[in-house]
Formats: C-alpha cells, sequence, structure tokens
C-alpha cells in the first residue's frame, strides 16, 4: 500500500489509497476504544497541511477518503503531473527542515519528521524509475481500476453525486489518452510488459465496453450501477431519467473512446512484446530491481540474501508439512501429499454458485470466530466494519487471488476483503481460514483501520504504509491464528503452511526472476513442486512477479522481523510480557519502516522493564 514504485498515478497518495453481498461483520462502537481527539503539535498540523496540499493533487483519492471534494473529476495521469507532485514533496521537506529541529521534537513527532523525509527520498527513487514500471499489470491496470473506482468509491447521494458521476465519465476520454501516450512512450524506451500481459488485459478491457448501452446484451457493471445509484435517489423520475440518459451519452461517448484509445495502444504496442522474462531484461534492469526491493522491504537485504533466506524457510516449512502428513496418517512422500490435498475433490468448493456462497459463508465464519477471540489478544480493535465478497465477473481474468480495500475513515464505506472465486476447482478448503485472517481480521482490516483511526498521527502516517510491514502483519496473522487456538482440522493447519510456504517460496522466484534470470516456466515448476497453490494460481502468481518486481519480497521479511521482536519482548520481559500490547505497539503508529518498528517495540520494552522495576 505504501508509495512504490508508480505506473499511471497521478499523486503520491494514489497508489497507497487504492490499497484500496451481507457483511461479514460489524465491529459494534463499544467493541473498541474512540480515537480520542488530541490537541496536534504544531508540526503534526504542518504535516497535515501538507498532506491536504498533495492530497489536491488526486481527486480520486479524496474519493477514496469519503470525501466529495472535486467529485466530478479523476486523477491526472501524466508524467507532469507526477514531477508536479514530486516538487511539492520537496518544497514541503524544505519548509520543514527550516521551521522545525527534530532534537526539539516530542518523540513521536521525531518519528513523523524522519517519516516524512524518508517519504520524500522514496518517491525521489519513484520519480527516477517512473518510466520502468509496467501500467499494464498480470494483476490490473487502468481499465480495470476505473470501473472499481466508480462503482466500489463514487457514492451517489444526491443530484449532485451523480451528476459528478457523469462528469467522470466524460472524463475518461482524456484519462485513456493520458494513458496510451505514457504507454506508448515507456514502449519506445524499451518497457515493454510481457507477452502473457496483452491478451486477458485487451479482452477485460473490451468487456467493460461490451453489453447495454454500448450493444446489445445484458446490462454493463457501470450501467448497472449508475441505473441502480440513480434509482435509489429521492429525485423525480423526470430528473432521474435527465441522469441516465447522461449518463448512457457519457458511457458511450467519452468513456468508450478513452477506451478505444487504451485497447489501440495495447494492440499496436503487443507486436513489441517478445518476452515474458523478468526486468533484467529492461534497461538497468538490475539497478531497477535493486531499488524495488529496498523499497518493497525497506532494508538493504540484496537479491541474494532474500533468496537464500527463501531457501531457508522453504526447507524449515517442508519439515513442519511432513509433520502433519505423518499426523493423519499418509502413506507416501511430502510431495505426493502436496499433489493430493491440491487434487483431491474433497479440498474443493463446487464449482457452483452455490459453491461460491459456501466459500464466502466460510470465510465468514472463520472471521467471526477471530472476532469473539480478539479481546484477550488486543487492546484495541478496529471501528470499521468488514465485508467479503465476492470478485466481480468483469475482473476475475487479472484479479488476484485474494486482496483487501480499505474502509473510509468515517465508516461509510467499509473495509473488503475480495476473494477470485471464478473457478472453484482452483480454490482450497484448507487454505480458507489463512486467507481470512491475512486479508480480513485481525490482518490488513485491523492493521489499516486501526492506524486511520490514530487522531493523534499526522494523516501521513494514519493513510501511509510500506509492503514489508503491511504484508509482513498480514502473513503474522496467519500465523497468529494458530497460536489463538485454532486451524482445529489438521489439513487447515497444512493449509496454513502451505499459505506460508508459498511465500517463502516468492523469495525464491521473485528474485530468481528478476536477479538470477529465471525464466517464468522455470518460476512455475518451482512453485508447482514446493506449494499448495492451485496450478492456475500459480501461473497468475508467478506473471504478478514479473509484472511487479521485488513486492511479492515484503511479505516474509516484515513477518520474520514481527516474529524476531516478538521473541526479543518475551525474553526481556519474561512473566510481564503482555501479548495485546505488544500487539498494540505494532499497530498503534501506522505503517512504519522494519527498523522504526524495531526501535517503537525495543522503546516499549524499556518502558516496561523501568515501570517493572518501579514497582519493586
Amino acid at each position: 500500500m505504501k508509495k512504490s514504485l508508480r505506473t499511471v498515478s497521478a499523486s503520491a497518495l494514489s497508489v497507497f489509497l487504492l490499497c484500496a453481498a451481507p457483511a461479514a461483520f460489524a465491529v459494534q462502537d463499544d467493541a473498541a476504544p474512540a480515537a480520542e481527539a488530541q490537541e496536534k503539535s504544531e508540526l503534526v498540523s504542518f504535516l497535515d497541511q501538507a498532506f491536504e496540499e498533495q492530497l489536491a493533487l488526486s481527486p480520486q483519492s479524496q474519493t477514496y477518503l469519503g470525501r466529495t471534494t472535486n467529485y466530478g473529476q479523476l486523477d491526472d495521469y501524466t508524467a507532469e503531473a507526477d514531477a508536479r507532485a514530486l516538487a511539492l514533496a520537496e518544497q514541503q521537506l524544505a519548509e520543514m527542515r527550516e521551521r522545525f529541529d527534530p532534537e526539539s521534537l516530542s518523540e513521536s513527532d521525531r518519528i513523523s519528521f524522519e517519516l516524512f523525509e524518508d517519504d520524500v527520498r522514496r518517491q525521489r527513487i519513484g520519480q527516477e524509475w517512473r518510466d520502468h514500471g509496467f501500467i499494464f499489470r498480470a494483476n490490473g491496470g487502468p481499465t480495470g481500476s476505473l470501473p472499481v473506482f466508480m462503482i466500489n468509491a463514487h457514492r451517489v447521494g444526491s443530484v449532485e453525486d451523480a451528476e459528478a458521476y457523469v462528469s467522470r465519465l466524460r472524463e475518461v476520454e482524456r484519462v485513456g489518452n493520458e494513458i496510451a501516450a505514457d504507454f506508448r512512450t515507456r514502449a519506445e524506451a524499451g518497457v515493454v510488459p510481457p507477452a502473457f500481459v496483452f491478451e486477458p488485459t485487451i479482452a477485460d478491457a473490451r468487456a467493460v465496453i461490451t453489453g447495454a448501452p454500448f450493444g446489445e446484451g445484458e446490462d454493463t457493471p457501470l450501467w448497472a450501477d449508475i441505473k441502480e445509484k440513480v434509482a435509489e435517489l429521492d429525485a423525480d423520475e423526470e430528473t432521474q431519467q435527465r441522469l441516465l440518459d447522461e449518463a448512457k451519452a457519457a458511457l458511450t461517448g467519452e468513456f468508450q473512446a478513452g477506451y478505444d484509445a487504451m485497447i489501440a495502444a495495447l494492440e499496436e504496442v503487443q507486436p513489441m512484446a517478445d518476452s515474458n522474462d523478468g526486468v533484467w531484461r529492461l534497461p538497468d534492469g538490475k539497478a531497477y530491481y535493486d531499488a524495488r526491493v529496498a523499497l518493497s522491504t525497506t532494508t538493504e537485504l540484496t537479491a541474494d540474501e532474500i533468496h537464500q533466506i527463501g531457501l531457508e524457510q522453504i526447507d524449515r516449512l517442508r519439515g513442519e508439512m511432513d509433520a502433519i502428513r505423518q499426523e493423519v496418517g499418509f502413506e507416501g512422500t511430502l510431495n505426493e501429499f502436496i499433489q493430493y490435498v491440491k487434487t483431491d475433490e474433497s479440498f474443493n468448493y463446487p464449482n457452483t454458485e452455490a459453491g461460491r456462497e459456501e466459500y464466502l459463508e466460510d470465510a465468514r465464519a472463520y472471521i467471526d470466530q477471530m472476532m469473539e477471540a480478539a479481546p484477550d489478544w488486543f487492546g484495541r480493535l478496529p471501528k470499521a466494519p468488514l465485508e467479503v465478497r465476492a470478485v466481480e465477473e468483469w475482473r476475475e481474468a487479472t484479479a488476484s487471488v485474494a486482496f483487501y480495500n480499505r474502509a473510509t475513515p468515517d465508516g461509510s464505506r467499509p473495509g473488503i476483503f475480495y476473494v477470485n472465486l471464478a473457478d472453484m476447482t482452483e480454490v482450497l478448503k484448507p487454505q480458507v481460514e489463512g486467507i481470512a485472517y491475512h486479508e480480513g481480521a485481525p490482518g490488513h482490516h485491523f492493521q489499516v483501520s486501526i492506524a486511520q483511526e490514530q487522531d493523534g498521527l499526522p494523516m501521513f502516517r494514519r493513510f501511509g504504509g510500506y509492503g514489508a510491514y503491511s504484508e509482513g502483519w498480514g502473513l503474522y496473522s496467519e500465523r497468529l491464528g494458530k497460536e489463538m487456538g485454532f486451524y482445529e482440522d489438521p489439513y487447515s493447519d497444512f493449509g496454513r503452511l502451505g499459505l506460508e510456504i508459498w511465500r517463502a517460496a516468492r523469495l525464491v522466484t521473485d528474485t530468481g526472476l528478476h536477479a538470477k534470470e529465471w525464466s517464468r516456466e522455470e518460476a512455475i515448476d518451482y512453485f508447482k513442486e514446493n506449494t499448495l497453490v492451485a496450478d492456475l494460481d500459480i501461473v497468475k502468481e508467478v506473471e504478478r512477479y514479473i509484472t511487479n518486481p521485488g513486492q511479492a519480497t515484503s511479505y516474509m521479511i516484515g513477518q520474520r522481523k514481527i516474529l524476531d521482536l516478538r521473541e526479543e519482548a518475551r525474553n526481556e520481559l519474561g512473566d510481564d510480557f503482555d501479548i495485546a500490547q505488544f500487539h498494540d505497539t505494532i499497530l498503534s503508529q501506522g505503517g512504519l519502516p522494519l527498523s522504526v518498528l524495531e526501535e517503537q517495540v525495543r522503546g516499549w520494552i524499556a518502558e516496561e522493564k523501568a515501570e517493572g522495576e518501579g514497582a519493586e
């Protein structure tokens, strides 16, 4: 969710804000202490003003935060817009350094000062490598994210909101042309996405503009969405019809023109795509990958070191998985047991609508189970509600296996745990529990929502983040469920280990693809040999790593740091160690680089030891 090396977003805010059915649960108001309003320090006030100035550059980010300012506009997707965002950040950094002395600040403000400096440093790196990013990737791009934004983020509570919706549909012509031009520019410089990206991306883009009102057939998702939203308005029939007529004209006019522009650019560049290799093939590809890894892990670990960590974790996890093979009495090797769990029909849901609903019900039940036990393990729970939803059919081909969309700070839009249920034969029952804890509770939903509710922190910390921190916490949450007494079925526990070895394999394959020049096929074979991931999802995963280099290294590097810090705290505090306080320490400061997280935990340990010594 953090500002990674950006591809198409117009401001420094867009990337981490985009990381981004009946409710599974809604945390009641009394389930967590209210975020108490605190008097802001002068630095926090300055940083909040800086955040607002940056936010003003991104109408879409404003909407994701639940605001209706610039409600009829979409972001500027040009290189010039990104340059303006960096120039503004540099100006703000210079002013902060002139006005504030970090030595005279409180501890919290000192951290905010240093994190803002680090944010600008990361943004510089992002701008330096901006044109190396793939605009269209294996797990998504603007042709999918634009409809998702309109459907999930743009609320319509008034006629003016509906008119803003129509205005945004018209804006897609400008946006599509900006993206198409940027895409061609990068291709001319040698940055062409892998060949496997094009066909599904073009197909998904065409699906968005196939059906009513573009032609015969069922309503497209956007047309159905605006019709439903307008129907719920408190407006007379004539006004509602006017809005629908304007929306239809915008969809079949400017909106379709924007999609036609992006499709034309994709078809023009497609013949240039002659490789499925990692980014080592790009101009200065090694340096680009090194930058990606550093930003993703917030460490100085090299690709070789990360590769070795992955191999070591694979060995450890295979040992734990083999112990479960023996426990259930399976006669055969571990690899044979892995294949059995992956292929036996008893571990799949029916490939029907009923099977999909069964998955959703199971995921909701696991989250309910977690929420019931959570007060014993967390001092603070999120106030925002959480829903579990299936990925919409029109974007299943390019959507990830599972992911989380953040709630709005005011609770008007819930957090959403999405699962891709396109083919239920590729979905394993033993892994549902672990995925629910990672993407839902206590994983990303706790981490994101609790950060947003920290009124005493500057907004860039409440709404920002770092991949190693957020994904590390998600993977830690999977393991925490085991320690809380869940995964009672040994096959579910095997599924948990399968999820963890999946992340270890990411360390090996991501670095293999981009630093060791593995082929796509070598990476797929490695995954098949060592993980429970279904074959279809393995292909999606490997292709995701190829088009989003470095990001996959963040999960296990972050998890190992949190586990190491917890072990250190247990050893230092002994019987005084409180797991709820530890978790609150991890989650209470918003997203942090791993070195700063380490500093925070060690500060908490020192405070607890001093308090214990004082009590004696």
